[in-house]
């Protein structure tokens, strides 16, 4: 199985774990969530991600999840993964990229599933209005089933 190192500012990842896990289920294991603050030095953030390494190494591979490129959490973890054959560090992760991992960490190879991720999270970004309006609806609307503008009612 591919572990997973979620590594955020404040309790991002922590919630986007709870959530992803209320969607396919509990991971029971090979899950772990680091919380980046201010009141975190970075040398204690190292010595977390140290101890994380050495429990949370899986002969599958370990995926690092982070907020965003270039924030702390990110460059915490860079020098810690540069020394792993099996790892990736996945950058500005959202819900469905966690799900994503969570549903095929157990059936496919780091590469695949680190390929199925970033193209889920990628799925996942876009305005959804004018993808499901794109067409005028008749009269003008934007507005589905209506046909017609709504006006602000008179009193």
């Amino acid at each position: 199985m591919i572990n997973v190192i979620v590594v955020t500012h404040g309790e991002f990842g922590a919630y986007l774990v709870e959530a992803a896990e209320w969607i396919v289920g509990a991971q029971k294991e090979g899950v772990k969530v680091i919380s980046v603050s201010s009141r975190l030095s970075v040398e204690r953030l190292k010595n977390i991600l140290r101890d994380s390494v050495r429990k949370d190494i899986s002969e599958d591979g370990i995926i690092f999840m982070t907020d965003m490129l270039g924030g702390t959490p990110t460059n915490a973890v860079l020098p810690f993964a540069k020394d792993i054959a099996k790892s990736a560090v996945i950058c500005g992760i959202n819900i469905n990229m966690m799900v994503s991992a969570f549903s095929y960490r157990n059936s496919l190879t780091i590469d695949v599933l680190v390929k199925k991720i970033l193209e889920d999270g990628r799925k996942s970004i876009c305005e959804v209005k004018s993808m499901l309006f794109s067409a005028k609806q008749p009269g003008g609307s934007a507005e589905p089933g209506s046909g017609k503008k709504q006006e602000a009612s008179k009193a």
